[in-house]
């Protein structure tokens, strides 16, 4: 598939999730930033950079917030399914950062989907944070993700967000349900740590595999990534790199991931038996690909995933290590 540039724009992919703006305040100076956030956002907007063809099942409010987060997506060619925006205001997420850097949270969140259906001809239906932890929106993109699996490669990123559950015990209810309905899985270890206190990542990310994902991928920020599949397990180290900061870093991981599953043609409901049968070496290159990206994202500011050409030499530099 084209895109007027000639490019040639790569999976045809689906994000659900929540499209929000961070408004960040820092003590003492007066000073207030506003940027475009929330990982599902993030991970669309990754892909987008990646050169796929990516459209974003979200909703945000007809206001100035929402022209930003539109104008923003746009810049990286991803575009909105009809009815995401509506009169209701755009969700925020307001930080404040005291004089040690720490962030308190508080949300404005209007959480629920348009009536659309997918597409019939994506390869990729991704959901996760938010958009797959608050309600109606969560039971919307369960029942979507329910509905598609099989003829198309499902993935989720549970990115948990402890303040929008009411108990460990309903969250991990709430997560496991996704990964029942989910290809692809990629967690953090704190995601982990918070769900299932003093388990083992790796025990967990393989009785996760086995209730129905082809690939869990669990996250460890400088220590790498660890994921397992039905051949096996494998342990990626992390590059070393100047770390500017780690917002957005594991967004960056999701869509990179996505990106090297899209590369090896993985995704897609033809590819699923091949997806279910991975090698430990395609496995250990996926894995590689994601690190890589996380990576180039925590060598700059903010949530800035690299572009093809970027991931492409990051990734010949982890491979030639």
């Amino acid at each position: 598939m084209g895109d007027p540039g000639g490019r040639e724009r790569r999976a045809r992919s689906v994000v659900i999730g929540e499209a929000l703006v961070d408004v960040v305040s820092t003590a003492g100076s007066g000073h207030v930033a506003e940027h475009p956030g929330g990982s599902p956002l993030n991970v669309a907007y990754g892909l987008g950079r990646l050169e796929h063809d990516v459209a974003l099942l979200t909703r945000m409010g007809d206001d100035e917030h929402g022209r930003l987060l539109r104008a923003h997506l746009a810049g990286a060619g991803v575009r909105l399914l009809p009815g995401a925006v509506d009169g209701d205001p755009t969700s925020v997420a307001r930080a404040r950062l005291d004089a040690e850097g720490k962030a308190t949270y508080e949300f404005d969140l209007v959480w629920r989907l348009p009536q659309v259906q997918v597409p019939a001809d994506v390869d990729l239906v991704h959901t996760g944070s938010i958009g797959a932890a608050v309600a109606p929106g969560a039971d919307s993109a369960l029942q979507v993700l329910r509905g598609v699996r099989g003829r198309v490669t499902t993935s989720y990123d549970p990115n948990v967000r402890p303040a929008f559950f009411a108990s460990r015990e309903e969250a991990l209810a709430r997560v496991e349900s996704f990964v029942e309905a989910a290809d692809v899985v990629k967690a953090s270890d704190e995601d982990l740590a918070w769900l299932l206190p003093g388990e083992d990542a790796e025990a967990v990310a393989r009785r996760w595999q086995e209730r129905g994902p082809a690939l869990v991928v669990v996250t460890r920020g400088g220590a790498g990534a660890t994921a397992v599949a039905g051949a096996g397990t494998v342990h990626v180290p992390a590059p070393r790199v100047d770390v500017v900061d780690t917002v957005g870093a594991g967004d960056s991981f999701m869509s990179g991931l996505l990106h090297a599953l899209a590369e090896h043609d993985l995704l897609g409901g033809a590819a699923l038996p091949r997806l279910r049968h991975l090698g430990l070496g395609t496995l250990q290159s996926l894995v590689a690909t994601a690190v890589a990206s996380a990576a180039v994202t925590c060598s700059r500011a903010g949530a800035t995933p690299p572009t093809r050409a970027e991931l492409a030499a990051a990734s010949a530099a982890v491979a030639a290590r």
